[in-house]
């Protein structure tokens, strides 16, 4: 497509995050002039090296609800079957016999597992269709920031040809690339130090026939090959993820204390590892070897940024940002909150109002939000292999998205500046309560227990606090501050339970509870 002289809005980078921001900005009452500059081409390929096939609450819903394509997700991706979890699969011969936490069927809220290329293919189309201009094959080679209220001009090649495009904005969407991080020195290390490998099998591999038992087949509807199937150990986990097409991600990261990065680098090499960690699934994936499709790895991936965007109309999202990890899936996440900010900025910037306050508000929440995700990771893949601690910490993890994160974002609550001030006391609190019980989780996860698996199933469907939470998601309350308040009493409760049973809980099961339930029963073995 050829390049105008002029936007209102560059984004640099047509993957996931650019291309849901064009549509975005496309959705407001006076939409801005787009052009979004690609460096690969559009459609990518089928075997594309893309990461962040499984979403959860918030990324689901700013795809399905927020950007209306709900219809195109339901026709081209698949429903997601939740998260799933394998403790001691790697020493049962049958899977039947690890220990499984998931839900025995779909909780209310949905999720999608996503075939990247398919869905960024879909995105370029519908963004051309909607006069959002595409410029795919094209490299940026250099940005020319205006601090004085005039056009910003990016220079970029098309093949043997220069070109620049004046603009008022201009937002960084390049992923890894991080064109304008980079140029502005805006890099930030993590503490956080994490590698990951995965690879596409052209295949659709059904994790419930690595079991011949029927009644342990039964115990789930819909079958486990749509959740998105961890295999844990002390340090590191697999992930399975079903992918649209009939094929299967499989990705393996790694604590590079415990596993290093050159031990799975490489195909062979990843089938190695498996071998000596999940061996079952390395006899799947090698009888399935002629059907690789790509493979890819990644060394300490987790990243931060000293800035995410400025009043001076510049801002990053996506991976160009910051990342987190891979666990709990929350990339389309910080790629729906980091948009929702930057786009409430243009809009207000469009308007003639002064973002600079707002600026401000929007990169600490964001800063804030990404430092409590943080802390659910970091010193804490020691204890993977530990199924108590995992079915206590997970129960936590999930409550504590779903009913503050993931509120707030459905309320639309984010960008409401007086009402996230009201809110700010108890927000404090919380983030002080899941500290605390992050802590005692990092304590025992420095144990670096693997357990064996004895076949427990621990159904998320059987704990009252998640079916709650997650179900409440869809049903608006009479006020967000009402509903956070509610939340914080039962995160304030359920935390000191959690604690109580994270050691091993009392001699006695006790009776079921309105939180967990029977959960206590199940830890003890019944």
């Amino acid at each position: 497509m050829k390049v105008a002289e002029h936007a209102d809005v560059v984004i640099l980078g047509g993957g996931l995050a650019g291309l849901t921001l064009a549509l975005q900005l496309r959705r407001q009452d006076s939409p801005p002039d787009i052009t979004v500059i690609e460096r690969s081409e559009i459609p990518p390929p089928a075997a594309a090296h893309k990461v962040g096939e499984s979403t959860v609450e918030i990324g689901a819903h700013y795809l399905s609800q927020e950007l209306k394509l709900e219809g195109l997700l339901e026709d081209t991706q698949l429903r997601k079957f939740g998260l799933r979890f394998f403790f001691g699969s790697g020493q049962q011969a049958d899977l039947s016999g690890a220990d499984e936490l998931g839900a025995s069927e779909l909780l209310p809220v949905p999720s999608y597992q996503l075939d990247r290329g398919l869905l960024e293919g879909d995105l370029a189309r519908i963004a051309a269709e909607q006069g959002i201009r595409v410029v795919s094959g094209s490299v940026v080679k250099s940005v020319e920031l205006a601090t004085d209220g005039k056009s910003h001009r990016v220079n970029f090649r098309n093949g043997a040809e220069a070109g620049s495009i004046r603009c008022k904005w201009v937002v960084d969407a390049a992923s890894r690339a991080a064109i304008l991080k980079r140029q502005m020195g805006l890099k930030k290390n993590s503490p956080h130090s994490i590698n990951a490998a995965w690879f596409r099998l052209d295949h659709a591999e059904d994790i419930d026939s690595w079991s011949s038992n029927q009644s342990w087949k039964k115990r789930t509807d819909p079958g486990r090959r749509l959740s998105t199937n961890h295999l844990m150990g002390s340090g590191y986990w697999v992930w399975l993820i079903p992918l649209a097409g009939d094929r299967t991600s499989v990705g393996i990261v790694a604590d590079p204390e415990r596993h290093p990065l050159e031990g799975f680098q490489d195909f062979q090499r990843c089938l190695q590892w498996l071998g000596e960690h999940q061996p079952h699934c390395a006899e799947v994936v090698a009888g399935q070897a002629g059907e690789l499709m790509d493979f890819r790895f990644l060394k300490h991936f987790s990243h931060d940024s000293v800035r995410l965007w400025s009043p001076d109309r510049w801002a990053l999202t996506g991976e160009a940002g910051v990342f987190a990890d891979p666990f709990y899936s929350p990339g389309s996440d910080f790629i729906a909150i980091s948009n929702t900010f930057i786009a409430q900025l243009i809009k207000q910037n469009q308007q003639g109002q002064n973002i600079r306050i707002e600026s401000q508000i929007f990169e600490q929440l964001y800063k804030s939000f990404y430092a409590n995700t943080m802390s659910i990771y970091q010193d804490l893949y020691a204890g993977f292999g530990d199924t108590r601690l995992m079915v206590l910490k997970t129960t936590w993890d999930y409550a504590y998205y779903w009913g503050v994160l993931a509120l707030l974002y459905y309320r639309r609550a984010i960008t409401d500046v007086w009402l996230m001030k009201e809110l700010e006391p108890v927000l404090l609190r919380l983030q002080q309560v899941n500290r605390a019980i992050q802590a005692r989780f990092r304590e025992r996860a420095m144990r670096g227990k693997e357990d064996l698996g004895s076949g427990r199933f621990f159904d998320q469907c059987q704990i009252p606090v998640l079916v709650q939470m997650n179900g409440e998601l869809l049903e608006s309350g009479p006020s967000v501050q009402k509903e956070l308040d509610r939340n914080a009493h039962r995160l304030e409760n359920l935390s000191a339970q959690l604690q109580t049973e994270l050691d091993g809980g009392t001699s006695v099961p006790g009776p079921n509870c309105e939180l967990l339930g029977d959960l206590r029963y199940r830890l003890s073995g019944g």
